[in-house]
């Protein structure tokens, strides 16, 4: 049976077409404020292959610091679930591609089939779901499929082989395997954990675009990622710039996390 690439993982497989690795950079909405959050993502959309919104939670127990600032920053502020889909339009009006990444818990208590039809209309590509595992997402497969999007699950390191494998065959779109163990930010160096888990999942499924992330921060790291996997995922390096402008006094101002994007974008494309 071949793999459903979907919209997303089609962003992938254009760019492996191209003989480089996609960019796939992460953002929460909402953070410093719901105005400047997309403009954000759209200057995202104009370096990123893929954009990632962030639908933040009260309850983040897989986001590092960084990534936890912001979201608990933008909650406070008043965000609400609706602003992911002004944020879905933003990325698409700007000729990017979208994907949301949340906590399940928020997509339930919105209504799955509800969150679906309304992201799907606002021209997202699908789902991430990082605490959701396709044993118990039987309500997602099923508003999924209703409204065309994509289902992007995580694997780790630790997973076995038939774990690898009943959740890529549960994906559309493409998998997102986390390069190292533990909680998400910035690291110095990439794992070295992540080329042997690409290696198992192409062992097990060729076919499917891998996407890695939890660590990238620099371009250097974005090469050496792109030589081994289709989508190279950075979070942490993009969020701290917008902390680093809130800090400064001047919020709105995104000149830092251009400068890290074009890095980026030049590190996938070395």
């Amino acid at each position: 049976m071949s793999f459903d690439t979907g919209k997303s993982g089609a962003v992938l497989t254009a760019a492996k077409a191209e003989g480089r690795a996609a960019l796939i950079g992460f953002m929460h909405v909402g953070y410093p404020d719901v105005p400047t959050s997309l403009d954000a993502l759209r200057a995202m959309a104009r370096s990123c292959d893929l954009v990632e919104i962030g639908l933040p939670y009260s309850d983040p127990v897989m986001d590092g610091p960084v990534i936890q600032r912001t979201g608990t920053s933008a909650l406070a502020r008043g965000l609400r679930t609706k602003d992911a889909f002004a944020a879905a339009e933003a990325v698409t009006e700007a000729g990017g591609r979208a994907v949301v990444m949340t906590y399940w818990n928020l997509v339930e208590r919105y209504g799955a089939d509800r969150f679906s039809r309304d992201l799907a209309n606002a021209g997202g590509c699908g789902l991430i779901t990082p605490d959701l595992t396709p044993d118990e997402a039987d309500e997602w497969m099923v508003a999924s499929d209703a409204h065309g999007l994509d289902r992007i699950f995580l694997v780790a390191p630790s997973s076995s082989d038939e774990r690898i494998a009943a959740t890529v065959d549960a994906c559309r779109g493409w998998v997102y395997a986390t390069a190292v163990m533990g909680v998400t930010g910035t690291r110095d160096e990439s794992s070295d954990l992540a080329p042997e888990l690409v290696r198992r999942i192409r062992a097990l499924r060729p076919e499917v675009p891998v996407g890695i992330g939890l660590g990238v921060s620099n371009g250097k790291q974005a090469r050496e990622i792109a030589q081994f996997a289709d989508g190279v995922i950075v979070g942490s390096a993009l969020v701290r710039t917008m902390i680093a402008a809130e800090d400064a006094g001047d919020p709105t101002n995104l000149t830092g996390l251009q400068e890290v994007l074009d890095d980026l974008a030049a590190g996938v494309r070395g």
